[in-house]
């Protein structure tokens, strides 16, 4: 019986961890500070940090609102075989970057972007002789 405890308390000890990895991915992603997600939801800093690091469970009300502050689904913190947060550089660079323009904006750099993507590669340059 003591075996069967020390497991699922072992189990939910790496559930907490790897939510926490999630959470800390989640918040560096988007450039966001401890201290402003500790703003948002009310609680100390040093408590975002124990949710980070899986030393603190994190309520259902904490976890929809840091799902939103995250811009991801709730699913995406519980899910092990979730998709991951892209960690490409320019990925994250353009997201920063487009992420305090106005709507009208936005929109003008997704065109943009449909642009770019539909335009292909460049046609090859000819030789000259």
């Amino acid at each position: 019986m003591a075996e069967a405890k020390r497991r699922d308390t072992n189990e939910g000890d790496e559930a907490y961890a790897s939510m926490g990895a999630r959470l800390r991915r989640a918040r560096e992603f988007l450039g966001v500070s401890q201290e402003a997600v500790s703003e948002a939801l009310g609680i100390p800093r040093a408590s975002v940090s124990a949710m980070e690091s899986g030393r603190r469970k994190v309520s259902s009300l904490e976890l929809r609102e840091l799902a939103r502050i995250y811009k991801r689904p709730i699913d995406w913190f519980y899910d092990g075989d979730a998709e991951p947060v892209v960690e490409d550089e320019t990925v994250t660079a353009l997201f920063r970057a487009t992420s305090n323009l106005n709507q009208e904006d936005k929109e003008q750099v997704l065109r943009f972007a449909e642009f770019l993507k539909g335009a292909g590669q460049a046609p090859a340059r000819r030789k000259s002789s």
